[in-house]
């Protein structure tokens, strides 16, 4: 399972998800370009001390990153989905994508998807943070995949 942040506008939440990424094995994709200078401070702070154990891959363009990641589907977190993400069946090379925490994506990109999931929400509520959004469907798509380091883990054994 792998995590790609569309032009991401905030720092803080870029560093979140590196740190989410790195605690639970999920590469992360940077698809640039970025609303914020990559080394920012507030990134690092976020990252923390996971910055070495992060498996990120920045990318100069949607181009770049499809061409890099052809063949995996990408599965985009958007409020114009029909499909829960708890409805909607995760494959473990699966790549959750987020758009722009100002603008969501391009429609060029919504329409160049392989699925679409949306978190059902409170009516009248507009959208949760990137990061926490992220989270929760990168949870139940590790739950549905086997893909918890542990549980890989508890397994072997």
């Amino acid at each position: 399972m792998e995590i790609a942040l569309y032009q991401p506008d905030i720092a803080p939440n870029v560093g979140t998800l590196m740190r989410l990424g790195a605690c639970l094995g999920a590469a992360v994709h940077i698809i640039e370009p970025c609303g914020f200078p990559f080394g920012a401070k507030d990134l690092r702070r976020a990252v923390m001390d996971y910055k070495d154990l992060a498996d990120v891959t920045r990318h100069i363009s949607w181009e770049a990153f499809t061409a890099a990641t052809e063949g995996q589907r990408k599965i985009l977190l958007t409020t114009r989905a029909a499909i829960s993400h708890t409805e909607f069946e995760f494959e473990d090379t699966d790549i959750l994508l987020l758009g722009r925490e100002s603008a969501g994506v391009p429609e060029e990109v919504h329409q160049n998807v392989d699925g679409r999931v949306v978190i059902p929400m409170q009516s009248g509520a507009r959208s949760i943070n990137v990061a926490l959004s992220a989270s929760m469907v990168l949870g139940e798509a590790l739950r549905q995949t086997n893909g918890y380091p542990i549980i890989a883990k508890a397994k072997e054994t």
